[in-house]
């Protein structure tokens, strides 16, 4: 065993005591689920199911929506199952219990400490685990793969600044890659960054997020928002983190002067920024409205969307979308999301998690990258032009249908990888830990 990681397994169980410090700390600043953060310390609020489980785990809400239709054709491919699905974030938690099918159930992923990580892996002895993206929590991989529970890596993806970090840490990555039977990666770069770091059998197999389904939208909230809004012109700046809420408000009050009528529909990233984008808004000299004060009224220029969960209503309002988190190092957020549900693309220039699909948008002129506010505002007005976005969401539209192999590819993977159940008996999980 490497070095580095013989120290991080002696650290993590070492530190089990301060696990529910830990936990006490985010639960008070909200970053706990205030009634199942026991979860976070391997404690389970639901049974196991009887027969197969498999185990997916997700990082965070982006994470979470590109696993729903894999669960769902896994569900209805193999009527034996149980899925049992993991992530790290409240939001992500909310989203799923909403929206997981029966035979599905949600967990918070455990602390990557000793006693959590054995409460979770006894309890649930899933009889295969699979990884998504990004997200290794080393003990937890390691004593998954120790309990001989076969792991697969999913819609793999690694940035450049976290290939180097491995790669600083070869030995360990090695060990940790090399515990996934298989790895489907979502671009060449991550594919051969990872058979680099030792993972095994890699493949490139396109992203899950082209086969994820259109977010969801309450009817009547979307026609109580389209009677609102009707007659007047509609932009998105959706997922905006700070700094690019003033990109987008400037452009706005320019386009303003070109369109009296235009609403700009400002969703932060994360709504609890809500009175510090108010105060943007207002430096700006707009007027503004709230999502939780109500619709947007006739007079408002801005309407802030402080609220989770709706991104479907206000992508289906918006024909125009400033995919936000793309300005400022973040790496930009999901642009088949806008795309499913007809709404054009811009973004700024720093697109590295999703790097492959917005250089296949922007060849085909498909999305638009932006740079200023002045880009922004010109082709804001462009693109209020029906014809021009009609042909711009058909570029779009076609390109993103060519990535629909990538769920069939990930769903063979898994079936392929699970055992049957014979004589109608349920097969056993792994033996209990040490």
């Amino acid at each position: 065993m490497p070095p580095l990681l013989r120290a991080y397994l002696a650290l993590t169980a070492a530190a089990d005591p301060l696990g529910r410090r830990l936990i006490e700390r985010r639960r008070a600043t909200g970053k706990e689920d205030a009634d199942r953060w026991p979860e976070r310390l391997g404690h389970a609020r639901a049974a196991r199911p009887e027969g197969l489980l498999v185990w997916l785990h997700a990082a965070s809400v982006g994470e979470s929506l590109s696993l729903l239709p894999l669960v769902e054709a896994l569900l209805q491919r193999r009527t034996d199952i149980h899925v049992l699905v993991t992530s790290g974030t409240v939001t992500s938690a909310q989203l799923l219990s909403r929206r997981l099918p029966p035979r599905a159930v949600h967990q918070f992923v455990p602390l990557d400490l000793k006693g959590p990580i054995t409460r979770f892996l006894n309890h649930w002895h899933p009889d295969l685990a699979v990884w998504t993206e990004s997200e290794i929590w080393p003990r937890l991989v390691h004593e998954t793969h120790a309990c001989r529970i076969p792991m697969l890596l999913l819609n793999a993806r690694l940035r450049a600044r976290s290939l180097r970090r491995w790669t600083r840490a070869s030995g360990t990555a090695a060990a940790l890659f090399g515990c996934f039977e298989v790895v489907l990666a979502q671009d060449d770069a991550t594919a051969d960054g990872l058979r680099r770091l030792g993972a095994k059998e890699v493949t490139t197999a396109g992203s899950l997020k082209e086969a994820a389904a259109p977010l969801p939208a309450d009817p009547a909230a979307l026609r109580d928002l389209q009677d609102a809004v009707d007659g007047r012109f509609v932009w998105l700046a959706a997922s905006t983190h700070r700094g690019e809420e003033a990109l987008a408000l400037k452009a706005h009050a320019a386009v303003r002067r070109v369109r009296p009528n235009a609403l700009l529909l400002l969703v932060p990233r994360h709504p609890a920024r809500g009175d510090e984008v108010a105060a943007a808004i207002e430096r700006e000299r707009l007027t503004a409205g709230r999502r939780t004060a109500g619709l947007p009224g006739p007079g408002e220029a801005v309407h802030l969307c402080d609220t989770l969960g709706e991104m479907g209503l206000w992508y289906r309002l918006a024909p125009i979308s400033l995919v936000g988190g793309s300005f400022n190092g973040i790496g930009g957020h999901n642009p088949y999301e806008p795309i499913a549900l007809g709404s054009v693309v811009l973004h700024g220039p720093d697109v590295a998690n999703f790097a492959d699909i917005y250089r296949d948008l922007d060849g085909a002129a498909a999305a638009v990258p932006i740079h200023s506010s002045d880009d922004l505002t010109r082709e804001v007005l462009r693109l209020a032009n029906d014809t021009e976005r009609a042909a711009m969401r058909r570029r779009a539209e076609a390109i993103v249908a060519q990535g629909s192999e990538a769920l069939e590819t990930a769903l063979r993977s898994v079936l392929d990888r699970l055992p049957d159940v014979q004589d109608g008996t349920s097969i056993k999980g792994p033996p209990e830990l040490l």
